[in-house]
């Protein structure tokens, strides 16, 4: 069989060469604008890599979520948190990984942070790509204008702003059908209507849809279906935004993003009926397909309300954002394995135990976030040669209040009933083991585990940027934020898991001060060379208790320890980049390079108990990052434009980890030279589109290829997800208008690639990821 990456490498070179055959062209690439730096300019005067994607790229190139971002963007990965599905992924740029305390990334839509902490219950929150003017990746620490969490740098999600002038609107509709799962559909309509022509205006966007799903629920006995795609997903969005301008130099907007997602189960297939399963343990199981007992569906909302008010104050332009960011996540996990069959192994009592250990059992998880922001800067004017001091700046304030809560509750359905059908007392502690920490009344209405978990975090900053301007072609930057925090956690646990009532508070603060340094110099018109040095950071935090008795106890003695620490401090890297960005061929082709090296110390790291499966985060190791990135795209005629783009990425432990533990032969878990979870080793996207007329309609086709180098998805060679395997995906579409309207025919994952990318052990239980099985489908749109 070909390899179908060559396969689309072939049909790109064969339109490349139609299309360089009839080369007649003077047509130039639009100019990329960005924000990235709180104010406007073009992309080619910003000293660090930035990948800018237009709202309308997004649509035409099939790139509809965070996962597709990651494989056309270079050095930005995501890994699944505790399942995979909306909301459920951390996302990693430049090898700064972590499952860990608080999140890598700061990701924002317009001025809002929507950077919390990582949670094993919920990943990060995905804005969905609809009615959005650009999306702007920003690789490398962003501390010093973007704060803590930014680390490995920012994804922002920038929507599209009221017309004050013009009456418009959109609307669209989209069906297509994913092999091995059913029909989807999305609609979508946006309407922009001035009230007062150049004086206020009212842009409203709602969207619905529905994805099938591919995975299918069978029975582990009898090994038939019994639910076919349990991972549907059905979601709605509302975008409602004003603006009202008071004059020439001062305006108001406020805005609201609404989204729902209801997912009916995570996209994991077992490839293997489970081992803790009653029966056919370990039996092959087809693509695609699970044996679960209980499934595991996801109810997540996401509220942010702003209000942004812009000024020109003559010296300076102003801006203040107030908002608000809510989401509650709620969703249960199968907790069957870990929970029945540990409770299992516990009673002395056969004739219980055998029932025990397979009864179904929920684990309800309740996330909850609110947060309410403040933030006001200033911008410069621009400064033109000749007027005034050659100085631009930019200054702000930021203050933030962040609630998060996180309620845990795990009932083992009948686990009591169990006990008295076979004539015995649950409390009865001779029918347990003499170190299972069981004690009267660990099993209220058959819940083994509650455990509420209260975070508030305040954090106050001020930052600046200072830019010398040497010349009109020479820059140089000096920015600086300093930042107090502090985080009361209070955490109630109760029944069996949790050792009995007990109830934990702990205080912690923190401050930091993150410098960043950059020059820039224009070589000549069309190319600017770069280097950057920059500091990033994480908040530390605190540790839910890990209840003490002769398991845990023995887990933590093989770590060297007698108790689980606490809290865990703050970790810090400082980045050091070179790049050049050019505009070549009289603006037919723009090309980025660059290149850096990242040194990261007392890393924020997740440490489990070998056989309790209680955890802990504390401070271990230190690591480096080592990459290269390359973003190129060519108008090689007025009808072909090609991009291509790529990152290399080096991410590795820079020394032994011993407080990580040893595996089974009594050799270090992480050792210096071992790669950083998440990452992958290269990342190349290379697509083209052709625009012509076939019959007088107006067409263009679209080709595009991701390769996804391999990674490492656990820091332990003996997990199921040590090493993800390296893979490769292709879109392609042929778009067509006819006057008003615009008919789209795509295809996504066209070689139907069905390499398993990640396997996780998810709560004991190792799950398989795939690629969305490959989708075929249309999309109308009319605009007016």
């Amino acid at each position: 069989m070909f390899d179908k990456s060559l396969i689309a490498a072939a049909c790109l070179i064969v339109l490349s060469g139609q299309s360089l055959a009839q080369q007649t062209d003077s047509s130039v690439l639009d100019t990329v604008v960005v924000t990235s730096q709180k104010r406007t300019e073009e992309a080619r005067k910003v000293p660090l890599s930035v990948s800018a994607i237009s709202g309308e790229s997004l649509k035409e190139n099939q790139i509809l979520d965070v996962g597709d971002l990651t494989r056309n963007v270079p050095n930005i990965s995501f890994s699944g948190q505790s399942g995979s599905g909306p909301g459920l992924s951390n996302i990693e740029i430049r090898g700064v990984s972590s499952q860990a305390g608080s999140a890598t990334v700061g990701v924002y839509l317009d001025d809002v942070s929507l950077t919390t902490r990582n949670l094993y219950s919920q990943g990060t929150a995905e804005p969905r790509f609809f009615d959005l003017e650009r999306v702007e990746v920003l690789r490398g620490p962003q501390g010093t204008l973007y704060g803590a969490g930014s680390m490995g740098g920012t994804l922002r999600f920038i929507s599209k702003q009221p017309d004050l002038k013009l009456f418009s609107g959109d609307v669209s509709a989209e069906m297509s059908s994913t092999s091995h799962g059913g029909t989807n559909w999305t609609a979508q309509g946006v309407l922009n209507v001035p009230l007062a022509t150049g004086t206020a205006a009212l842009r409203i966007g709602v969207q619905t849809g529905h994805d099938s799903g591919y995975i299918d629920q069978v029975d582990p006995q009898s090994l038939k279906v019994i639910d076919k795609g349990i991972n549907s997903n059905d979601w709605s969005v509302l975008r409602l935004s004003a603006k009202v301008k008071f004059n020439n130099d001062w305006s108001l907007t406020p805005a609201l993003f609404y989204q729902h997602n209801k997912s009916h189960d995570i996209d994991a297939a077992y490839l293997t009926v489970g081992d803790y399963q009653q029966y056919n343990a370990g039996v092959p199981l087809a693509r695609f397909q699970t044996s679960k007992i209980v499934q595991e569906p996801g109810d997540d909302k996401l509220t942010v309300p702003s209000l942004t008010l812009n000024g020109d104050l003559g010296f300076a332009d102003f801006t203040g954002v107030v908002n608000g960011y809510k989401r509650k996540f709620n969703r249960i996990q199968d907790g069957t394995s870990v929970n029945s069959s540990y409770i299992g192994s516990l009673i002395t009592n056969t004739a219980v135990a055998d029932v025990v250990s397979y009864l179904p059992s929920d684990v309800y998880l309740n996330n909850k976030i609110d947060q309410v922001s403040v933030e006001l800067r200033l911008a410069s004017k621009d400064w033109t040669p000749g007027n005034g001091l050659p100085l631009t700046w930019v200054a702000g304030f930021f203050s933030a209040t962040t609630k998060t809560d996180v309620v845990d509750s795990e009932p083992v359905f009948g686990i009591t009933k169990a006990f008295t059908d076979k004539g015995a007392d649950i409390n009865d502690l001779s029918n347990w083991s003499d170190d299972s920490g069981m004690y009267a009344g660990a099993f209220p209405n058959d819940n083994s585990y509650y455990s509420a978990r209260h975070y508030k975090t305040k954090q106050n900053s001020v930052f600046g940027e200072l830019t010398w301007h040497f010349s009109p072609a020479l820059r140089f930057t000096a920015g600086l934020r300093y930042l107090r925090s502090s985080e009361n956690f209070r955490r109630e646990g109760d029944f069996f898991f949790a050792g009995g009532p007990s109830t934990t508070q702990i205080d912690s603060k923190a401050n930091k001060a993150t410098p960043r340094f950059a020059l820039s110099w224009d070589v000549s018109e069309d190319t600017s060379l770069y280097a950057n040095v920059a500091e990033g950071f994480r908040l530390g935090g605190a540790n839910r208790p890990i209840p003490i008795y002769a398991g845990t106890l023995a887990d933590l003695a093989t770590l060297g320890l007698t108790e689980a620490p606490a809290t865990f401090k703050p970790d810090t890297l400082r980045s050091y980049e070179i790049g050049s960005k050019s505009r070549l061929l009289g603006g037919k082709v723009l090309l980025d390079l660059s290149a850096y090296h990242i040194d990261w110390k007392n890393i924020q790291q997740d440490v489990g108990l070998p056989t309790t499966g209680f955890d802990f985060e504390t401070n271990v190791g230190r690591a480096t990052s080592d990459g290269l990135e390359i973003d190129l795209k060519a108008r090689v005629t007025p009808s072909l434009t090609v991009s291509a783009g790529g990152g290399y990425n080096r991410a590795v432990f820079a020394e032994n980890v011993p407080a990580l533990g040893t595996d089974d032969d009594g050799n270090l878990n992480v050792r210096k030279g071992d790669r950083i979870q998440g990452v992958p080793r290269y990342s190349l996207h290379l697509g083209g589109e052709y625009r012509f007329a076939l019959a007088g309609i107006d067409s263009v086709v679209r080709l595009n290829g991701q390769w996804t180098g391999d990674s490492h998805g656990s820091l332990f060679r003996g997990d199921t997800d040590y090493k993800r395997p390296g893979y490769f995906t292709a879109d392609a579409s042929w778009g067509m208008n006819f006057e008003k309207f615009d008919l789209n025919l795509f295809v996504k994952n066209l070689g139907n690639n069905h390499t398993v990318l990640q396997q996780p052990n998810v709560q004991y239980v190792t799950e398989a990821f795939y690629l969305r099985p490959r989708t075929i489908g249309a999309t109308l749109s009319a605009s007016f």
